[in-house]
């Protein structure tokens, strides 16, 4: 079973022989076995306690197990209920299933058959739960694929994105890395048709070859050695939504005929298999690479030409500065976790003269490091900006600077200690020995900053 966690089995019957000997059959370490008597009692039980299966006899001292089932599901929703009955008749069958039964049992039965029915309700309120879970993650993906930009350089992404987003053909992202290529492909299959199915991501270039082709296409029992079964491939198990291959210029050149029998004819042969198998699925590609510099030699062109019937490139950072202040208060909505935080208008300034060779992955690192390292309300990621080898514009200097702009040399020691801790992550001995003071100076210097 997916979970191993102690369900719960209540029964309602009165013979107590009865609940004695089904108790003592089934209950485990992975089932607890309650009973009750009569509905009242197996009322309260369900108020007080989570209760996974009930099993509820049709005749009690109190009442009809059909007035009892829709009081359980109302305390109790996910139980699963299964009606046990010694005068069993089509119409009683009927009624149990319309009141929310999960399956209906005739008395007398074998044990065994009842432990058939009580594991098959157990496997089901299991996949139940993997279904919940999948739902509230494809809710929260779909609440994070967000993109945000709508300056003049990205408008025409926007553009293409909505124009993708209304067809089912495939659709080919370029750009460098950190541009959000993974998030303009989620981005487009939230808004797409295939946006209630699933959304399957795999790197080309984070597979070894030997494996790639096994988990893009799946594989037959006995395919190679250690194929103990067969297995779906990540095509097979998105049919009806999309399949997302990031880094496609990596693909190995002998299976992108493979992907391109996908793409045209929609269909897919596991390995070892000698059927093939019909898949419906949307294929959303990206690579930060030139395809066109590899075309008819490690990249098939037919196999470019059906997969750019949408071609959509990501501009670099640099190309849409003015999306800065935006993403910087997205970004800061997301990783700042309640904590309250400012970036002043002179940081944002500072941030939008920086080259970013990252692109927004490592304006979103900045941010996060900043937030870590600088306790104080109002952030300075541009004092990280240094370290990461990449130059600031910075502009033409003026010919005289008024001495109302100089700052007094305590105010450059303290900025120059607080940068020092900053860079090296609050390691002491590392700031002083860069700074060439003590760590007791350095500290004396903290505390008449106000940072210790």
């Amino acid at each position: 079973m997916p979970f191993s966690k102690r369900k719960t089995l209540l029964i309602i019957d009165d013979e107590k022989v009865f609940c004695s000997t089904v108790r003592e059959y089934l209950e485990s370490d992975r089932l607890e076995v309650l009973t009750a008597y009569t509905g009242a009692d197996g009322l309260a039980i369900c108020a007080n306690r989570k209760i996974d299966i009930v099993l509820l006899d049709q005749k009690l001292p109190d009442g009809e197990g059909h007035s009892l089932a829709p009081v359980i599901l109302e305390k109790n929703e996910q139980s699963k209920i299964i009606f046990i009955t010694a005068f069993p008749s089509f119409e009683n069958a009927v009624t149990a299933v319309r009141l929310g039964a999960h399956d209906y049992l005739s008395k007398p039965f074998d044990l065994e058959a009842l432990k058939l029915t009580i594991d098959n309700a157990l496997r089901t309120l299991d996949l139940e739960r993997v279904e919940q879970i999948q739902n509230y993650a494809r809710e929260k993906d779909r609440e994070t694929s967000v993109i945000v930009g709508d300056s003049g350089a990205f408008a025409e992404v926007l553009a293409l994105m909505d124009m993708a987003s209304k067809m089912d053909g495939p659709v080919l992202i370029t750009g460098e890395t950190g541009t959000g290529k993974n998030l303009v492909a989620k981005a487009i299959h939230y808004k797409s048709p295939f946006a209630g199915s699933a959304f399957v991501s795999i790197n080309c270039a984070a597979l070894p070859e030997s494996l790639i082709e096994a988990e893009l296409f799946g594989y037959e029992k006995g395919a190679f050695t250690g194929a103990a079964g067969a297995k779906k491939g990540l095509f097979e198990m998105a049919d009806g939504g999309t399949v997302f291959l990031d880094e496609i210029g990596d693909m190995p050149r002998h299976l992108q005929s493979k992907l391109l029998s996908v793409l045209e004819d929609k269909t897919l042969r596991r390995i070892g298999s000698t059927t093939v198998t019909p898949v419906n699925v949307r294929v959303i590609a990206a690579t930060n690479a030139e395809l066109e510099s590899a075309l008819g030699k490690t990249f098939r062109k037919d196999l470019y030409y059906r997969l750019s019937v949408v071609r959509i490139h990501i501009p670099p950072l640099r190309e849409h500065r003015e999306d800065i202040p935006a993403l910087c208060n997205f970004l800061l909505s997301k990783i700042a976790r309640g904590r309250d935080v400012r970036l002043p208008e002179s940081e944002v300034a500072k941030l939008k003269l920086y080259n970013w060779p990252g692109n927004v992955r490592e304006l979103r690192n900045i941010l996060e490091r900043a937030l870590f390292l600088q306790k104080d309300s109002v952030l300075e990621p541009s004092l990280l900006l240094e370290r990461t080898g990449a130059a600031v514009r910075c502009p033409p200097k003026p010919a005289c600077i008024p001495v109302s702009g100089l700052k007094t040399l305590a105010q450059m020691e303290r900025e120059s200690a607080r940068h020092a801790v900053m860079s090296f992550a609050g390691n002491m001995t590392q700031s002083a020995r860069a700074l060439g003071i003590s760590v007791s100076t350095l500290k004396r210097k903290l505390v008449d900053a106000g940072l210790r």
